[in-house]
């Protein structure tokens, strides 16, 4: 959630957030309209349990004749302490839920617009040229025996598969030297649960814009788990963290699921799209004055990785109307695709200041000792998706692919071959 006390002081600035956005200006001013209703409904029902309180005292220093007079009139003051106490609920409630309609405030310098308005920030090594038709990576992950779609959707529909032989270690590697440099980078290594309460996943702000694309369990009233960010961001709910010494930084290694709601005929060949897959998440709880220097030291430990696996790759820092509702500045690696002649996201890595923390209640103490709500970021180290851009890039003439030196050791050999 976003911060009242900026919204009462810099409306004009949420306002511009949410045009940015592409996203509803008016939402502003309902919640300024909310936000007074319930500091209104606030002050009616302390004046009013002053007054019944006050009222308690005279009628203990009162006659037996004043009294039934007095004890009348305090009845019915009560009525109308529990009337103003049921109203300040329901302002508390329209608040809350004014407050949870606007997204994060979108950092200075994020560009305006939707999809498509990312800007381009660099461009990293040259798209191999090949003296032969490239393969896309289906091809190669089904000629090398590394993926099999045929039997993933015999066994659990469309969008699943099997990583199979070379192709499971490949993943495995990934996400092993993706673990590695984190730890060494100071990090401290989680398998999270990838089940959460409704509350976490609120938390996080994945049901509001994208609760389409996550899978619930009805029965048990428990949500699968899109990203490891979300049980990371539950880690330290409604706690209050010392980071006197610097962030507190997490590495989550679990599967996802995503139901890739309304993208049916998009990517829909191969492990682009899939409903189901390997990551691991850089997670970071910090102060918001540090929020955004550590946003650039993640998008380099991103870049670290891409490195590792040899691609060419460009970063883009995504458009207003791209963030998501938590995120207030986001930027993207894509890797260069040779079949499709374009750049394909590999990493995303998003500064959400402390509209999480706030939702979830994670605070910090500052240097008088005081409570404030600390900030969170997020970022892709390396998932199931990296296969694609390893397998065409290095794919060789006679059909091979070549496997980066950092990821020999886990496979196992230096090609894969048919």
């Amino acid at each position: 959630m976003i911060d009242l006390r900026f919204l009462r002081e810099n409306p004009e600035a949420v306002r511009a957030s949410q045009r940015t956005r592409g996203e509803d200006p008016a939402l502003v001013d309902a919640l300024l309209e909310a936000d007074a209703a319930r500091r209104a409904a606030v002050a009616t029902a302390d004046n009013l349990r002053a007054e019944h309180k006050a009222m308690g005292k005279v009628i203990g220093k009162a006659s037996k004749e004043e009294r039934p007079a007095l004890l009348a009139a305090a009845t019915d003051m009560s009525a109308k302490v529990k009337e103003a106490e049921l109203a300040q609920h329901a302002a508390d409630a329209d608040l809350d839920a004014a407050q949870r309609a606007i997204s994060n405030i979108v950092q200075e310098g994020a560009p305006a617009g939707g999809e498509d308005d990312y800007v381009v920030l660099e461009t990293v090594g040259t798209p191999p040229v090949f003296d032969f038709e490239p393969k896309d990576h289906l091809e190669l992950g089904e000629a090398l025996h590394l993926i099999d779609m045929e039997r993933g959707a015999k066994v659990s529909g469309s969008r699943f598969y099997f990583m199979t032989g070379y192709g499971a270690l490949l993943q495995l590697g990934l996400l092993q030297l993706a673990a590695q440099k984190a730890v060494a980078n100071g990090f401290t290594m989680m398998i999270p649960p990838v089940l959460v309460r409704p509350e976490i996943m609120a938390g996080t702000g994945f049901l509001g814009q994208h609760s389409a694309e996550v899978y619930h369990l009805e029965e048990d009233d428990l949500y699968l788990v899109g990203t490891s960010e979300v049980p990371l961001a539950g880690y330290h709910s409604d706690e209050i963290l010392d980071l006197s010494e610097g962030p507190k930084r997490y590495a989550g290694w679990s599967s996802c699921f995503r139901r890739e709601a309304g993208s049916y005929g998009k990517d829909t060949r191969g492990i682009i799209r899939v409903h189901q897959f390997d990551k691991v998440e850089m997670f970071v709880y910090t102060t918001p004055d540090q929020a955004e220097a550590e946003h650039q030291r993640l998008l380099a430990w991103e870049r670290e990785m891409l490195a590792a696996i040899e691609v060419p790759y460009r970063v883009i820092d995504v458009a207003g109307g791209d963030l998501g509702s938590s995120a207030a500045r986001k930027f993207d690696c894509e890797a260069w695709v040779p079949t499709q002649q374009t750049y394909r996201e590999l990493t995303s890595t998003s500064n959400c200041t402390t509209f999480q923390a706030r939702r979830l209640s994670v605070r910090y103490r500052d240097e008088n000792g005081k409570a404030q709500v600390a900030a969170t970021l997020n970022g892709t180290l390396a998932t199931t998706r990296w296969i694609v851009a390893i397998l065409e890039n290095h794919q060789q003439a006679d059909g091979s692919v070549r496997v980066p030196a950092a990821l020999v050791p886990f496979v196992g050999t230096d090609v894969l071959t048919p």
